[in-house]
Order: structure tokens, then C-alpha cells, then sequence
């Protein structure tokens, strides 16, 4: 009698306990998939060994290139010249310093950040943890698909509202490439990085920037008013992404490196090395677009509300080469970013509620959720003031980031998680400031912006949440058997 094929499992909610099969994975079709040089071995030079970690950096570094940033950057060189030059390096340093916890966390414990926050929280804090990083998820995929849509206007004259159903199709390529292998994806993104890099090399070289403003405003802390405050908000949330954060936590063992105490070193090592690679030319990126926006727009006296805008404006400043290599970057920018969002939401949703969903039907969930709003914005607006969006787009993801940064440090400061691993104490000293601080500036901007009565609000929403949780929530009893 011939054995009947294996079931295809659309949907299934996991068993809670943590098992070593596939159900306490971490993007399982992935896992461990990659093999790497024997990390131990003295016959492997370094730079071999390396090359087999490099790549999840790269994945995660498109995540602070994106359109989101765009808008930010743009914004803020358009208004304020090189002054916000230095939120930009600050919050890349912030990032490298927090997207190498998560490769630690992964690496050492196995686990994802989504699965050690249901592991470490009471399940009304998960579930909360959980809808705060999907509302992160869809703000950031709207940036996206928007930027893409604007781009594809820009390069073929497409009508937006089609651009942004077109941007769907990208849940094809990327089951494509993920049945094909997950270096196949790193290959993909990588070229797309090295695009947007070249392409903006090229526009740095036309706008001839003043370099010494440059250096300048690199160095300077000044935030000249609440307009600025809010740009500057809305750069830190488009550099460090909250589910960047549970992103890099996953893809990271994809690598099958040996569980030695020795091979754990060197996986760090390797990974800490790739992490500050990928994000510096994230650092690129980001300075490079706000210091073309002051060369060519603030010099002159144009504030940029539209990316079309921008483009339009570049041609005659720069030509209409540099214009093209504008549209192209962007458009890249756009689908490697949407290619890691939808993996950091099917990562986000399995680690926190443990439901496995067939990848497709995760990746066209994930897709509708950001076309639906980009659509009915766009069919609002006509399309008009995309950076205004863009940037409010960001300043929702800055607001998520003490939700994902606080239990980041939590967990990896564990010594019953991380064993020798763990944070030592200047660690958590940074990683507590760097939380507060974003956390404070956070309160400031909703204050300003829609006044203390709310902030009271939301206040005492959190307070009461957090003292059902601690005095009157009680774990289910486990059935025994």
C-alpha cells in the first residue's frame, strides 16, 4: 500500500512546551540551513570563515535604508541643512549596538527575541508586546510599499495605486528565493544594498556638499526647534527598526556552526563583524540622502515634501542621470525592505503565539496589511505629501522601540538565559539610557503634539495594565498528561 503524502499545514497552533523539533524553531524552512567552515578549524583562514556568517547583517541593514528613511533624511536636509546630521550617526551607533544583542541572543540561546519575550512575560505582556510589534510591522511596510510605488511612477510613469498592488508581487520572489535556499535571499539583498550604495556614491560626487558643514553637523548635538524634534524622532525610528531588532535574532541561526563553547565565540565574533560591516554602509546610505537634500534643496531655499518632488528638483540640479540613479536606489530600496519585513512578520508571529502559519499565507497576510492603508492613504491624498507620510510613518515605529528595547536588554542581561554570555553591567547601563532616552523624547513630541491630557492618558492606560498584570493575572493551570 503506497504511504500518502505529507499533509500541507496552512495553520496549526503549536504545542506550548518548547520541543527540539521544528516547533521551537526559528523560521524553520531556514534553520540551520546554511552550512558554514568549521569555525574551530586552524586550516580556514578567518576571512573564509567569516564569509560564511556574512550576509544577516546585510538583511537587517536594509531595514535602515529603507523609504522611511528617505522621507526622514529628505525632510531634514531639506529644512535644516547638515543640523540633524549628527541623529543620524547617534542613531546608527545605537543600532549596531543593539542589533549585536540579538545576534547574541540568538546565537547562544537558540531563540528569536518574539520566543524568549513569551518564554520571560506573563501572556497578557506577550500578546501586548505582540500587537505593539505588528503595529510597528505595518507602519514600516506602508513606507515601503509607498516608496516602491512612487519609484516605479517615477521610473515608468505608473500610476501610484498601481504601484502599490504591483509591490505585492513581491511575496513571489520572495518564496522563490526561500525555497531556492536562504543565501539566494543574502545574494538578492546584497546586490540591492550595493545598488542604492552606488547610485547615491554617484549623486554625493554631482552635489558637491559643503564638507565642512558636513563634519560639522556630524558632531554637533542642536535640535533647532519642535519641527526638528519631530524629524529627528521620526530619523530614530527609521534607523532603529523594532522589528529589525526580532529579525536579526532569527535569521542568525540560520548558520550551522557547532554548539561548542568555542565555535559560540567565534559565531559571535563573525556576526559582530558582519553587523558593523552592513550597518556602516546603512550609515552611508542615510548620510548620504540627507546631505544631498541640504546641498541641492536647502542650499537653494526648497523645503521637499514629495519624493516625486525630489526627483523632479534633482534633474535640473544635477541632471537627468542623477535623477534616474534617485528613482532606481529608491525603488531598490523599497523591495529588499519588503523582503525582510515580511520575514521579521512571520517571525514576530510565530515566536509570540507559537501558530505556525504556511509561509505564503503569513507573507500575504502581511502584504495586505500594508497595502490596504497605502491604498486607501494614497486614494485620500492623491498621492500628495508622501514624505509627510513617510515621516509620521517613522515616528509610529520610534514610538514601538522602548517596547522591543527594554525586553531586549532583559533577556540578554539573564544569566539563567545567557549563562557567561550575559550582559555584563556597562551593558546594561547602556542599553537601559539609550531605552530612557528614546522613551523620554517619545513623551515630549505626544506632548507637544496633542497635549498633556493624552500623555496622562496613555500613562495611566500603561500603569493599569502593568498592575493587572502583577496583582491580578493568574497563569492558567496546565493540564496534566
Amino acid at each position: 500500500m503506497a504511504s500518502s503524502p505529507p499533509r500541507r499545514v496552512v495553520f496549526e497552533r503549536l504545542s506550548d512546551p518548547v520541543t527540539p523539533d521544528d516547533s521551537g524553531r526559528s523560521l524553520p524552512e531556514a534553520h540551520r540551513s546554511v552550512k558554514v567552515w568549521e569555525t574551530g578549524d586552524p586550516k580556514r583562514s578567518r576571512w573564509r570563515q567569516w564569509l560564511g556568517f556574512a550576509g544577516p547583517g546585510f538583511l537587517v541593514s536594509v531595514g535602515y535604508m529603507d523609504p522611511g528613511n528617505w522621507g526622514t533624511d529628505l525632510a531634514g536636509g531639506s529644512q535644516f541643512g547638515y543640523a540633524l546630521l549628527w541623529v543620524i550617526l547617534s542613531s546608527n551607533l545605537m543600532a549596531i549596538f543593539l542589533q549585536v544583542l540579538c545576534a547574541r541572543l540568538g546565537i547562544v540561546t537558540g531563540r528569536d527575541l518574539a520566543q524568549s519575550c513569551r518564554d520571560y512575560y506573563a501572556k497578557p505582556v506577550a500578546i501586548a508586546l505582540w500587537l505593539l510589534c505588528e503595529v510597528a510591522i505595518i507602519a514600516c511596510d506602508l513606507a515601503e510599499v509607498v516608496g516602491s510605488a512612487v519609484a516605479l511612477n517615477l521610473l515608468l510613469g505608473l500610476p501610484l495605486l498601481w504601484g502599490v498592488v504591483l509591490t505585492g508581487l513581491d511575496v513571489l520572489l520572495l518564496l522563490l528565493l526561500i525555497n531556492r535556499g536562504f543565501r539566494k535571499i543574502e545574494a538578492v539583498v546584497i546586490v540591492l544594498v550595493a545598488t542604492i550604495g552606488l547610485c547615491f556614491a554617484y549623486t554625493m560626487v554631482l552635489a558637491k556638499p559643503d564638507w565642512s558643514a558636513v563634519a560639522l553637523g556630524a558632531v554637533t548635538p542642536v535640535i533647532p526647534n519642535t519641527a526638528a524634534l519631530l524629524i529627528a524622532l521620526g530619523i530614530l525610528g527609521a534607523t532603529v527598526m523594532p522589528h529589525n531588532l526580532y529579525l536579526h535574532s532569527s535569521i542568525v541561526q540560520t548558520r550551522a556552526f557547532g554548539t561548542g563553547k568555542r565555535d559560540v565565540k567565534a559565531a559571535l565574533t563573525f556576526n559582530t563583524i558582519d553587523t558593523v560591516l552592513a550597518l556602516g554602509m546603512a550609515f552611508f546610505v542615510n548620510a548620504a540622502i540627507l546631505i544631498l537634500a541640504a546641498a541641492v534643496f536647502w542650499r537653494n531655499g526648497m523645503v521637499v515634501s514629495e519624493l516625486q518632488e525630489a526627483h523632479q528638483l534633482l534633474r535640473p540640479a544635477l541632471g537627468g542621470v542623477a535623477a534616474t540613479a534617485f528613482a532606481l536606489a529608491l525603488l531598490a530600496s523599497g523591495q529588499s525592505s519588503t523582503i525582510t519585513g515580511t520575514l521579521a512578520g512571520q517571525i514576530v508571529m510565530e515566536g509570540f503565539l507559537r501558530i505556525r502559519v504556511a509561509p505564503w499565507l503569513r507573507r500575504l497576510v502581511t502584504r495586505g496589511l500594508a497595502i490596504i492603508p497605502a491604498v486607501i492613504v494614497i486614494s485620500a491624498t492623491g498621492g500628495k505629501d508622501t514624505v509627510g507620510l513617510l515621516v509620521v510613518s517613522q515616528v509610529v515605529l520610534s514610538m514601538q522601540l522602548p517596547f522591543a528595547i527594554f525586553p531586549l536588554i532583559m533577556v540578554t542581561s539573564s544569566r539563567a538565559r545567557m549563562g557567561e554570555f550575559a550582559n555584563p553591567a556597562w551593558v546594561r547601563v547602556v542599553g537601559y539610557t539609550i531605552c530612557t532616552l528614546i522613551a523620554g523624547l517619545n513623551v515630549y513630541l505626544v506632548w507637544e503634539t496633542i497635549g498633556p491630557i493624552w500623555v496622562a492618558v496613555i500613562a495611566a492606560a500603561i500603569l493599569g495594565f502593568a498592575a493587572y498584570v502583577r496583582f491580578f493575572y493568574t497563569p492558567p493551570v496546565e493540564a496534566a498528561g
